[in-house]
């Protein structure tokens, strides 16, 4: 969800038609992923609550990610993650995911599976 987060902040100006569809088909499959371990609708609908509520709130405190210093990215990432060793600093990793998401056009993404 992470990264689909970073995916989605970078390419928010793009079509919002498009967005919306991978926006469904993500959390389609997440869905079709539930069910196929074998929870029944009641405990899908609930946790898709949970997963939907977790990635917007994910989206919020990415929101000003470029505005931040490394010290507070690396406690976000902590959080999200729930990293107990410190050690692990992911938030240079999501730096250089950003900018290779920044680098590159929507369409390059997706270009191979727009029509599925």
């Amino acid at each position: 969800m992470l990264h689909f987060a970073f995916f989605l902040k970078v390419y928010k100006k793009y079509d919002k038609k498009i967005l919306q569809e991978i926006y469904d088909f993500i959390f389609t499959q997440i869905e079709i992923s539930i069910r196929e371990i074998g929870h029944g609708d009641v405990s899908i609908n609930k946790n898709m609550k949970v997963y939907i509520n977790l990635f917007h709130s994910i989206l919020n405190k990415i929101e000003k990610w470029d505005s931040l210093n490394q010290i507070n990215k690396k406690k976000i990432i902590q959080s999200l993650l729930h990293l107990k060793n410190k050690q692990y600093d992911l938030s240079v990793y999501f730096d250089k995911y950003r900018l290779e998401l920044e680098n590159n056009t929507l369409n390059f993404y997706i270009k191979s599976v727009i029509n599925h």
